[in-house]
């Protein structure tokens, strides 16, 4: 009498589960590290926008805005970025008479991002490989 067995031992099962576990091993920081720069990106591209959106702000109305809260009711940037909270990283804004400066941390440093950002009325954006960065810090390239 023949048996006809259907389905999987219990080995080539535990076998199966420790491949899967591997490869994630092998995964998941690429993933995360993924996930950081990409937060770093928008970070810098938030920066950009917030220069770019400042001076045309002053243009129109002869000031700096008073908050990030100003650049969104005059529909120049999003309410998520006018929150001061984007992608992972929250952004200081700091206006002053004839200037400002805005600053970029992550969120939970070393998970959201790795880099402080800053940018001031000069435009130029720099960094810091951790912590908040200053106007001393180097500019990006």
């Amino acid at each position: 009498m023949l048996r006809n067995n259907k389905g999987f031992t219990l080995i080539e099962l535990m076998i199966v589960v420790a491949i899967i576990a591997i490869i994630m091993a092998i995964a998941i920081p690429s993933i995360l590290n993924a996930r950081k720069a990409a937060n770093e990106a928008s970070a810098v591209s938030s920066l950009r926008t917030l220069s770019t959106v400042n001076e045309q702000y002053r243009t129109r109305f002869l000031a700096y805005p008073p908050a990030l809260s100003n650049l969104s009711a005059a529909g120049y940037i999003d309410s998520v970025l006018a929150s001061g909270t984007k992608a992972g990283y929250a952004f200081t804004y700091t206006p002053g008479a004839n200037a400002y400066t805005v600053g970029g941390v992550p969120v939970v440093a070393g998970s959201s991002g790795d880099r402080g950002f800053f940018v001031d009325s000069s435009g130029i954006i720099r960094y810091e490989a951790a912590g908040a960065a200053t106007s001393a810090s180097p500019h990006i390239d």
